[in-house]
C-alpha cells in the first residue's frame, strides 16, 4: 500500500465485497491513479491521505462509508455526498436536456435506513447492490462525479450550487458524527421525569399510576367505565353522549368546552403522548452508555431541512431536556438563532427597513417600533402569516400593514407565491429548487380551464393554486434558512476540530475515539445546536459558535447589514428556563 505523492484534490471511494477502490484526482478531476485496498487497509490509508492532502472525499453515501471510518478513529474534513448532490442537481429546471440524459437514474433512489445497533450499516446502498466487483463499484462513483461536475457547470449559477452541494455534504458528515458521538443523556433523570408526570414505572403493559387515575376520572365524568380513551371513534361517541359535541379529540377543540371530563382528558392525552413517544420503552431502546443516538436524515425535507429516522430526534419534549446532561468534567454549549426565518427574508430581499428593525435586538419588537403594528404578538403573527401565506383571521388583517412598511420583503414572498400558483418552481439563495407540481395538480388546473368547467371545478383549481402558492412562498425562506444553518454547522465543525485535544480532565469515552477528548456537535435542530465540550474549553467553544454564525451570514448574504443573534448559554443540562 503506497501513499500518493502528487497533489490530490479529490479521492473517489467505491466499495464492493472484495474491498475498496480509490481513485486519486487533481483539482480538474484528472485521474492520477487507482489504489486498491483491503477492508482493514482503508482506515490507515484514509488517515495518511487526509493528513497529507486534506482532499474532498467522493462517495455514494456519507452514512454508509463515514460511519465505519469514525468507528476506527478516522475523521475527514470534507466530502462530496453524491446521492445528496444528485437530488439537488436533478431538480434544476435549467439543466440542459442532453446533460440530464447522461445521468444514471438509480442514483435518485433513497437508501434504506437501518438504525444504529439494528443492522450492519446505516444505509443499504443501491450503488453497492448494483456492483459486484471493485472496478464496477469505483466506475459508478467516477461516472457520477464526472456527470455532476458537468451538470453544475451547465447551470445558470454554478458558484451558488457548488456552495450548496458543499454545505449539504458537510451536513452529512456532521449528521454521522452526531449519531456516532451521541447526545449525552441521563437515563436516571429521564426516569425521574417520567415518574413525576406519569407515576412510577409499571410492570408489564399496565398504565402508570397517575395515568390510570386520570383515566378513571375521565370515565367517571363520562359515566362510561369501559370507554377506551385511546380510540378516537369510541371516545368521540362517549363525549357526544354527555353533550360535548366535538369533531376531533384535539386539545384545542376539547378546551373550548366546559365539562368535568375535559381537564383530566386533556391531561391524560398529554401523558399518553409522552409515554408513547418518549416513555420507558423509548428509553430502553434508544439510550445506551449515556448517549441518545438518533438517525439524522440531511435533506430529508424538500426545503433542505433535516428529518430524522428513528428515535424522534426532532421531537424531544421540553420536559425531557433536563435529561440531556453533560458528562462529568464536560459541559453543553447551547445556541439557537433568534427569529431565523424573518431575518433570512430581510437579507434575501435586501430589505434595509426590516434589517434595521432586527439589528441588535428582538426582531418583533423592532417591527413594533416602526409603527407597523402595535404589539409584539401582532408582529410575530403578521410576519409568520406573510411567510406561510395566511390570508384569514389575524394574519390576514395584519399582513397588509407589513406590505406598507416592508414592501421589499413582502414583494419577495408574494412573487414566490405567484410563481407557485402558476405552476412554476422557485429556488433558495443557493439554488435548491422546489419540486414541480404533480400530474394531479395540473389535471385540476386543466379541468378548470375548459369552456364547460363547472363552478366547483374552478373553485377546486383556485384552492389548489393557492395551496401551492403558500408552499412556494414559504419554500424560498425556509430553504434559505436551512442553507444558513448548514453553513453554520459546517463552519463550526471545522472550528471545533481546530481546538486542541484536551489532555487533562476526564475524557468522554462514550463519544467514541474521535471525540472523547474534543468538543463536538451533539445535536442540531433547524436553528439550534448543542456542543458537548470539555469544561476547560467552554468559552473557546462559545466563541467558535458565535464566529461560525457570523461566517455563515457573510457566506450567504455578503456585507448586507443584518446580524443573526444567538441565544447562547453554557450549562450542565439542556433544560430551558
Amino acid at each position: 500500500m503506497t501513499m500518493p505523492s502528487a497533489e490530490v484534490a479529490f479521492v473517489a471511494l467505491g466499495r464492493a465485497d472484495d474491498g475498496w477502490a480509490a481513485v486519486l484526482m487533481d483539482g480538474d478531476g484528472a485521474e492520477h491513479r487507482t489504489q486498491l485496498l483491503a477492508a482493514d487497509e482503508l482506515a490507515p490509508w484514509v488517515t495518511a491521505v487526509e493528513e497529507q492532502h486534506a482532499p474532498r472525499w467522493v462517495w455514494s453515501d456519507t452514512a454508509g462509508t463515514y460511519r465505519s471510518l469514525l468507528a476506527a478513529g478516522v475523521r475527514v474534513a470534507r466530502c462530496r455526498d453524491l446521492r445528496l448532490a444528485h437530488a439537488i442537481l436533478r431538480s434544476r429546471p435549467d439543466l440542459p436536456a442532453d446533460v440530464l440524459a447522461r445521468s444514471e437514474p438509480w442514483w435518485e433512489a433513497r437508501p434504506t435506513v437501518i438504525e444504529p445497533g439494528r443492522g450492519d450499516a446505516l444505509f443499504s446502498l443501491d450503488a453497492d447492490a448494483h456492483t459486484a466487483s471493485l472496478p464496477q463499484a469505483i466506475g459508478a462513483v467516477r461516472r457520477e462525479f464526472a456527470w455532476q461536475r458537468q451538470a453544475v457547470a451547465a447551470t445558470a449559477a454554478p458558484g451558488a450550487l457548488h456552495l450548496l452541494i458543499a454545505a449539504e455534504s458537510a451536513g452529512a458528515l456532521a449528521a454521522v458524527e452526531m449519531t456516532e458521538a451521541g447526545l449525552p443523556w441521563d437515563a436516571g433523570a429521564h426516569d425521574q421525569v417520567l415518574a413525576r408526570i406519569l407515576g412510577p414505572r409499571p410492570r408489564g403493559d399496565t398504565l402508570p399510576d397517575r395515568m390510570r387515575r386520570r383515566a378513571d376520572q375521565v370515565r367517571a365524568a363520562l359515566g362510561d367505565p369501559a370507554v377506551s380513551l385511546d380510540s378516537p371513534p369510541k371516545l368521540l361517541r362517549a363525549l357526544h353522549r354527555v353533550g360535548i359535541h366535538v369533531q376531533t379529540t384535539s386539545r384545542w377543540e376539547l378546551e373550548r368546552h366546559t365539562h368535568p371530563a375535559i381537564a383530566p382528558l386533556v391531561e391524560y392525552k398529554r401523558m399518553s403522548r409522552l409515554l408513547t413517544a418518549n416513555g420507558w420503552t423509548w428509553l430502553d431502546e434508544w439510550v445506551t452508555d449515556g448517549r441518545f443516538r438518533p438517525v439524522f436524515v440531511p435533506g430529508g425535507v424538500v426545503t433542505g431541512r433535516w428529518a430524522s429516522s428513528g428515535g424522534g430526534a426532532l421531537q424531544i419534549p421540553r420536559v425531557l431536556r433536563e435529561a440531556v446532561r453533560a458528562d462529568p468534567g464536560w459541559c453543553l454549549v447551547i445556541a439557537d438563532v433568534a427569529q431565523l426565518e424573518p431575518r433570512v427574508l430581510a437579507a434575501m430581499a435586501g430589505d434595509l427597513s426590516l434589517a434595521a428593525a432586527a439589528r441588535g435586538r428582538d426582531l418583533y419588537e423592532g417591527v413594533v417600533e416602526t409603527g407597523a403594528v402595535s404589539r409584539r404578538d401582532d408582529a410575530k403573527t403578521a410576519l409568520l402569516g406573510a411567510m406561510y401565506g395566511a390570508t384569514t383571521g389575524e394574519s390576514g388583517r395584519l399582513v397588509p400593514r407589513l406590505r406598507r412598511s416592508f414592501p421589499r420583503s413582502m414583494a419577495l414572498v408574494d412573487e414566490a407565491a405567484r410563481i407557485g400558483e402558476e405552476g412554476g418552481v422557485v429556488h433558495t439563495r443557493w439554488g435548491r429548487t422546489s419540486p414541480p407540481p404533480g400530474p394531479h395538480w395540473r389535471a385540476v388546473q386543466d379541468a378548470a380551464g375548459r369552456s364547460d368547467a363547472t363552478s366547483s371545478e374552478q373553485e377546486r383549481a383556485r384552492r389548489s393554486a393557492r395551496d401551492r402558492g403558500r408552499f412556494t412562498r414559504n419554500f424560498v425562506v425556509q430553504g434559505t434558512a436551512a442553507e444558513w444553518a448548514l453553513a453554520w454547522i459546517a463552519d463550526l465543525r471545522g472550528r471545533l476540530h481546530a481546538l486542541a485535544e484536551v489532555e487533562v480532565g476526564p475524557p468522554a469515552p462514550a463519544s467514541g475515539p474521535v471525540f472523547s477528548r474534543r468538543p463536538h456537535l451533539a445535536f442540531f435542530l433547524h436553528d439550534e445546536i448543542i456542543v458537548h465540550a470539555p469544561l476547560s474549553q467552554a468559552e473557546d467553544v462559545a466563541e467558535a459558535v458565535r464566529a461560525a454564525s457570523v461566517s455563515a451570514t457573510r457566506l450567504l448574504f455578503g456585507d448586507f447589514p443584518l446580524d443573526f443573534p444567538l441565544d447562547l448559554r453554557i450549562a450542565e443540562t439542556a433544560a430551558k428556563a
